[in-house]
């Protein structure tokens, strides 16, 4: 397969824009200053056109579109990504899509990133703090066995946030963790019981969703299997 230049890849994005769509994403809650209007599965499709590749990834994300900010967490290599990089792309997020998208196509792969959801958890910046949480749900999906008390602290915390985007990310840790394993189930229930008694709507919000989800038969029924 032949990979995909740039220039291709932009005439591809516009001969798929689609308008209506576009309008449609501000519908859940995406943001984005311009947008061709394309589907993730139309996105992905092309990153497998691409191939992996820094420098397209950097071109992509000067272009600043929303499609091409998400291609560019596809087809970027996590190796090839330094401090200066990692930080710009990170303050740069506006948009609770492009933030989890980031996470699971790319700072899951970068170690760096991991370790600075220590320094993101405290953040101002709302998809800066999302980027945190929403970066462990995303570890607890895919390591499965991992111990993830270490974060139970900063979840608990995070829980009082009651910025939208903040609060969800937090419940999908929280959740994400919950459901990786029998062990760490009980482990975020009794979490989630502590973050219930905290005085906040928040953190009673993020709490009884989790409790909810983990104490469901569905969820027992899996982490028993």
């Amino acid at each position: 397969m032949i990979n995909m230049e740039f220039n291709q890849i932009i005439h591809e994005f516009e001969e798929l824009s689609d308008v209506d769509f576009a309008e449609n994403m501000k519908r859940f809650g995406i943001s984005y200053v311009k947008s061709y209007g394309l589907r993730l599965p139309q996105i992905r499709k092309i990153a497998k056109q691409c191939g992996k590749n820094h420098e397209l990834a950097l071109k992509l994300w000067d272009w600043g579109y929303h499609e091409t900010y998400l291609l560019a967490t596809l087809v970027e290599e996590p190796q090839k990504v330094d401090s200066c990089q990692l930080n710009e792309w990170v303050n740069a997020f506006y948009s609770w899509d492009l933030v989890d998208q980031a996470c699971i196509n790319l700072l899951r792969f970068i170690p760096e990133a991991v370790d600075d959801i220590f320094i993101w958890c405290n953040s101002d910046e709302e998809f800066v703090k999302r980027t945190a949480f929403s970066l462990i749900a995303v570890l607890a999906v895919h390591n499965r066995d991992s111990d993830f008390d270490k974060y139970f602290e900063i979840i608990k915390e995070g829980s009082t946030d009651n910025r939208n985007f903040v609060k969800k990310s937090v419940n999908w840790a929280l959740r994400q963790i919950g459901k990786s394993n029998a062990d760490n189930n009980k482990k975020a229930l009794k979490l989630a019981y502590e973050i219930l008694e905290i005085d906040n709507k928040s953190s009673k919000w993020v709490a009884l969703s989790a409790i909810r989800e983990l104490e469901s038969e569905k969820v027992q029924k899996k982490l028993i299997k």
